[in-house]
Formats: C-alpha cells, sequence, structure tokens
C-alpha cells in the first residue's frame, strides 16, 4: 500500500501556496497539538527526549521540530512527502542544529531508518492512510516509545467520525485561497485504538480539543500511545 495520491497533491499546492505568499510560521515556545496556542498539553507528552532521536510525521514547514531540538535538546527527523513543504522547511531551518528534514513518504523512510526513541505528529495523521502508516511505526519504533498525534474527530463541516477505515473527501483551507480538496481519515477514537493496539501500540489516553472559534464544528482528538514489544507470527 502506498499513499494517497490526493494527499500528496494536496499539500504540494498547499506548499506552493505557502511559498508564493512568502509565510514562514514563527518558531514556537511550545507544542500546540490542537487549533489554540497556549491551551491543553504540550511537548511533556512526548516524556523526557533530551538527546533522543524524534520523528516528526508530516513536518511541514518544521517549525515544531526545531522548537523540540532548541527547547528540549532532542535530535529530530522531520518528514514530509510534499516537496514543497520540504522546500519551506530547508529555507527556513535547513542549517538548524539537531534537526534533519527529509522528502519523503514516512512508512518508506522508517521501512530504512534506524528505529526512532519517539515519534509525534500534528493534525497530519488524518492525511495518511492508517494501515499505511501504522505498520511502518510498529517497526520504526523501539519498545516502549512514546506515539503521541492529533487526528480529526470531527470536520469543519461538523461531520463526525467514521466507525470503518475509510477515506471521505475532504479540503485544506488557507485564508483567502479556495480550499484544496484532498481525502482524509477521520475515525472514531475506540477505531483509532483498535488499530493501534492491532499494530503494536498501547492507548494511555485519548482527549477532544475544539476549536477556538465559536462558529467552527471541528474537534480533533489527542492520542497518546506506547509501542509494545514486536508482534509475533
Amino acid at each position: 500500500m502506498t499513499t494517497d495520491p490526493a494527499y500528496d497533491q494536496c499539500w504540494t499546492v498547499y506548499g506552493q501556496r505557502q511559498l508564493d505568499r512568502g509565510y514562514s510560521p514563527p518558531v514556537p515556545t511550545r507544542i500546540d497539538w490542537g487549533f489554540r496556542p497556549g491551551v491543553g498539553p504540550g511537548a511533556e507528552m512526548l516524556g523526557d527526549i533530551r538527546g533522543k532521536r524524534v520523528l516528526d510525521v508530516g513536518s511541514g514547514p518544521g517549525h515544531h521540530a526545531v522548537h523540540l531540538a532548541r527547547a528540549y535538546g532532542a535530535l529530530v527527523d522531520g518528514v514530509d512527502v510534499s516537496p514543497t513543504q520540504h522546500r519551506r522547511a530547508v529555507n527556513d531551518h535547513g542549517s538548524e542544529p539537531g534537526v534533519r528534514f527529509l522528502c519523503a513518504d514516512v512508512a518508506g523512510h522508517l521501512r530504512r531508518a534506524r528505529p526512532y526513541d519517539a515519534a509525534y505528529g500534528l493534525r497530519t495523521f488524518a492525511c495518511v492512510d492508517p494501515r499505511h502508516l501504522l505498520p511502518a511505526l510498529r517497526d520504526g519504533l523501539v519498545e516502549d516509545a512514546p506515539l503521541v498525534f492529533s487526528a480529526l474527530h470531527t470536520d469543519g463541516d461538523g461531520l463526525g467520525p467514521c466507525d470503518e477505515v475509510t477515506a471521505r473527501p475532504g479540503y485544506v483551507r488557507l485564508r483567502d485561497e479556495e480550499p484544496i480538496p484532498t481525502r482524509m481519515w477521520v475515525l472514531t477514537p475506540r477505531l483509532w485504538e483498535a488499530l493501534l493496539g492491532e499494530h503494536g501500540f498501547t492507548v494511555e489516553g485519548c482527549e477532544f480539543l475544539s476549536a477556538p472559534d465559536g462558529d467552527n464544528p471541528a474537534v480533533l482528538q489527542l492520542i497518546r500511545a506506547r509501542r509494545q514489544g514486536r508482534l509475533r507470527a
């Protein structure tokens, strides 16, 4: 199974629009898993990552990876399949100590890389088939490694999660621009827990993060899991 072409194209278009606008997000002072800065847990969800190899799944312009390297002394690999998102990261942070940016399918990268001590994704897990990503994460993380990610629970149109592992049409929105069509996996917490368990992870916690705008029905799930022993045939 490979990545979804609609997903790849969506984020290539998105990255190019941001390059055309000349927009670079500032390096944050904390990790924000949800929509509102300063609300909810931060990087403590990942545990002690000083000197540890950490994977940023869908790292975009790279500002979160840089924050973890600067503030926590982590060694972060930011991996993004979009060449334009990768270009943004390299343009702004290509010489940042402790950070490396790679343009690749995360699952393919994990099959070649030495296992990581932790992995995280900020609002990226809804954009890739979990049946493609989770087996690679299972084999690409050391035992007992934390996996923390936020993913859509309810989308911007108010449509709630599916109880089947199937993609549905979605959009990535950029202010004052036409929405970019894509496909998204918006799954129930129970289904995420079942999928993670099937692929060698134990879910340790799940909480919901709402959009700050009262008119926006979007809700994220913040899931904290841990890699267990390798599955036996």
